[in-house]
């Protein structure tokens, strides 16, 4: 049997995804800006596209949504172009986002601090989420943006978007979301919030990879990234990637269109699976579930590597994560896990398991029986775990670290 669980990091595009998009690989394969009619025969599968996006997120007719390459383009555009419009080209000189954001926005933070921006790192509490109390103490009047995550991608922590976004309103100052992994796994009325802009991307709710987009609130002004044509309005040169394009639509609908019911299928799953592996001792699972995106299990297993761990699984055809894919070449620690407290050692140990609603009852078995196996074997050679005292299994341990 092969188990993939590390739908954090991508999904399988949904095969009636595959299936809308093929023809537009091959046979309507016109440039959307001809005019001729290779060009306008795919008006209409673009314009549905663009209707399933934006029903999907609940905007209004006067935002904008800007197909883009991936979340990582949309995170970048609206860092640097704020750094453009109202810091180089006016007067502000700080943005605030958090300390364990996705690498999209902290590089991008960094190379931002070496041009002279002042940058806000908010620390999470024990629970791995920003309080809003906090990210309004560092507003200033200087302060431009305000990006935090929506939900984690290591943890599913979901962050307290409306009340952020309220705060940021209320000061004047830009507010910016990656939602990556929240579009498709939780509701995201985009009506209900104070926000100016949310990044996303298609391949994480079982759509095509290459394809992402950039919500705009109101349509505001902001500096194009990419120059060299007036696609998308003048916001986004380069040529639409219809095929694409069209699978993400598809693919936000489906994720959406029962969600609630999708959301509760998965959580049950989740659950099960969480209960079971909680169960062996010395395990700690980080964030309230009450809390978190209903496919995410970030666990720790003291005197287990987690990159020991992932070789096991692997050899058992069992696909996981040690936390963001984007930075899984990096064997430091856990920087999420560091945030919220726990000692190098723990962080070290974090295993991140995470469902789709393609994950089968007899898949979240198999993954019980082989994890608790592994863990077995590979304490058995741990001398770390040899010389510490094992505490009491039999109870689910959210992760409690100072």
């Amino acid at each position: 049997m092969q188990v993939y669980l590390d739908n954090n990091a991508t999904t399988m595009c949904d095969p009636q995804v595959v299936k809308l998009m093929t023809p537009y690989f091959s046979e309507f394969y016109g440039n959307p800006n001809s005019l001729h009619r290779f060009g306008t025969s795919v008006h209409p599968a673009l314009s549905n596209a663009i209707d399933q996006v934006y029903t999907a997120l609940n905007a209004s007719d006067n935002d904008d949504i800007v197909f883009t390459s991936c979340a990582t383009e949309s995170n970048n555009w609206v860092l640097k172009s704020v750094f453009n419009d109202y810091i180089v080209n006016g007067d502000k000189d700080h943005i605030i986002t958090t300390e364990v954001e996705h690498p999209s926005i902290l590089s991008t933070c960094k190379w931002l601090e070496e041009e002279g921006v002042k940058v806000t790192y908010l620390p999470v509490n024990e629970q791995g989420v920003v309080e809003p109390h906090v990210v309004k103490s560092f507003i200033t009047e200087k302060t431009a943006l305000v990006s935090v995550m929506w939900a984690s991608n290591e943890t599913g922590a979901i962050f307290p978007i409306k009340k952020i976004g309220d705060i940021c309103k209320e000061a004047g100052v830009l507010f910016h979301s990656d939602a990556v992994q929240a579009v498709g796994k939780i509701p995201v009325d985009l009506q209900s919030v104070n926000i100016d802009f949310v990044s996303m991307s298609a391949h994480k709710f079982h759509g095509p990879k290459g394809v992402g987009a950039l919500y705009i609130k109101d349509s505001q002004a902001l500096t194009p990234l990419l120059h060299g044509g007036e696609h998308m309005g003048g916001r986004r040169s380069g040529t639409l990637n219809v095929p694409l394009i069209v699978g993400m639509g598809k693919a936000i609908e489906l994720a959406t269109v029962n969600i609630l019911d999708t959301m509760a299928k998965i959580r049950t799953k989740r659950d099960r699976l969480e209960d079971a592996l909680s169960k062996i001792s010395d395990t700690f699972v980080v964030g309230d579930r009450k809390n978190r995106t209903p496919n995410t299990i970030l666990i720790s297993i003291r005197g287990v590597e987690g990159e020991s761990m992932l070789w096991d699984l692997n050899n058992g055809s069992i696909g996981a994560s040690t936390g963001s894919a984007c930075a899984s070449e990096d064997l430091e620690a856990n920087t999420v896990m560091l945030a919220i407290g726990a000692d190098n050692e723990l962080a070290h140990t974090g295993i991140r398991l995470s469902l789709s609603r393609f994950t089968t009852d007899v898949e979240i078995d198999y993954v019980i029986s082989h994890f608790e196996k592994a863990v077995d074997r590979l304490r058995g050679i741990s001398s770390s775990f040899a010389k510490q005292q094992p505490t009491a299994g039999g109870e689910v341990q959210e992760c409690e670290l100072h």
